[in-house]
C-alpha cells in the first residue's frame, strides 16, 4: 500500500547507494533518478570513472554509449559494455515498481514501527541477483520505511553464486534507495534524449 501511495504522487526523486565487500571486482558507484506520473524517468549511475545515463517515456528507454543517447533496443545484441548496459535497463525499475515486486516476493513480512521487514523468496532474491544464469544459494531479506502511509526508503539485502563467464562468482550485497522530494520534483532530461523518445 505504501509503495502504491508513492506510485500515485505526481513525482519524486531517489537516490540508491550500493554496498559489496571490498575484495568485490564491480563496484557501483552511487546511482540517481527523478520521476513524473505519466511523463519522463531519468537516471543516472556511476561506476569507476564511467557514467551512464538512461531517461524513459513509457515503453521506450534511451542510454548514453560511446557518448550519444541510443535507443536501448538498439543495444541488445552488441557485445561488452553495449551487453551490460542492455541487462541495466532490462532490470530497472523506479523505486515504487520495485518496492511493490519486492513486496510480492517477501515473506513473513513483520511491522516494527515504521518499518516493515521480512527475508525475500528464493525466486525473489534470484531476480534480485540480476542473473539470467542459475543462481545458486539465493537468499534475502527486505527493509521498508514508511511515513505517513508513504514509503520513504527501503534496503535489499542479498547473497548468492552465480555463473560469470564459467567461473563461479559469490555475491553479497546491500542495496539502500532513499525517496525524497515527493511532489516537489522537476523531472529534467537532456533535449537529446527527449528528440529520441518523441
Amino acid at each position: 500500500m505504501a509503495a502504491n501511495k508513492l506510485a500515485d504522487q505526481p513525482n519524486y526523486s531517489w537516490k540508491t547507494t550500493v554496498v559489496v565487500p571490498e575484495s568485490s571486482q564491480f563496484k557501483p558507484g552511487p546511482a540517481e533518478g527523478r520521476t513524473e506520473k505519466g511523463g519522463f524517468t531519468y537516471y543516472t549511475s556511476t561506476m569507476r570513472d564511467n557514467k551512464f545515463e538512461m531517461a524513459v517515456k513509457g515503453t521506450k528507454t534511451v542510454v548514453t554509449s560511446e557518448g550519444e543517447w541510443k535507443m536501448a533496443s538498439d543495444l541488445d545484441s552488441t557485445q561488452g559494455a553495449g551487453r551490460f548496459i542492455s541487462r541495466i535497463v532490462q532490470n530497472f525499475k523506479a523505486p515504487a515498481a520495485q518496492a511493490i515486486e519486492l513486496a510480492n516476493t517477501s515473506r513473513d513480512l513483520k511491522k516494527d514501527g515504521d518499518t516493515i521487514s521480512g527475508d525475500l523468496t528464493e525466486d525473489g532474491a534470484k531476480a534480485q541477483l540480476q542473473t539470467r544464469g542459475d543462481a545458486k544459494n539465493a537468499m534475502g531479506s527486505v527493509k521498508f520505511w514508511v511515513k505517513d502511509g508513504v514509503l520513504t526508503k527501503y534496503e535489499i539485502k542479498v547473497k548468492g553464486k552465480i555463473d560469470r563467464n564459467g567461473n563461479e562468482v559469490d555475491i553479497d550485497r546491500a542495496t539502500t534507495v532513499e525517496i525524497k522530494d515527493v511532489g516537489a520534483t522537476k523531472v529534467e532530461v537532456p533535449e537529446a534524449a527527449k528528440k529520441k523518445l518523441s
